[in-house]
């Protein structure tokens, strides 16, 4: 069963609300997720809401210097995939990240179990 649609508006508007406030989210981001060649799969941010995960679901910029991979037949870049980390009673454990090196299912309650260790930087095998 995909994300409550209640469940992704929070999200997004608490990830909108981080947004105006601060010029860096980084400030309140918990857990950054990567990798095994370093590569930004997802983070998850501390948010009024309550935990946000945010994930890119397509090609993007590796850096803040970076410019978004744009292949030969015009296609733009993917979508962010936000949603509320803490799962609701019809929502499915996985939730989806990408990267250079493909197409990721995370588990929210490995994710959940990694900030309530004290979050930082996780490189996935």
């Amino acid at each position: 069963m995909s994300p409550e649609p209640d469940s992704r508006t929070k999200a997004e508007q608490a990830m909108a609300d981080l947004t105006n406030v601060l010029t860096r989210t980084t400030d309140h981001r918990v857990l950054n997720v990567q990798c095994r060649h370093a590569h930004h799969l997802a983070a998850v941010y501390d948010t009024r809401a309550g935990l946000v995960y945010q994930a890119p679901t397509g090609p993007h910029a590796h850096g803040s210097k970076d410019f978004v991979d744009t292949a030969h037949d015009g296609g733009g870049p993917g979508h962010t995939f936000t949603d509320l980390l803490e799962p609701g009673p019809l929502v499915v454990d996985e939730v989806p990240a990408w990267c250079d090196c493909g197409h990721w299912s995370l588990s929210r309650q490995d994710l959940l179990a990694r900030t309530r260790d004290g979050g930082g930087t996780v490189h996935l095998p």
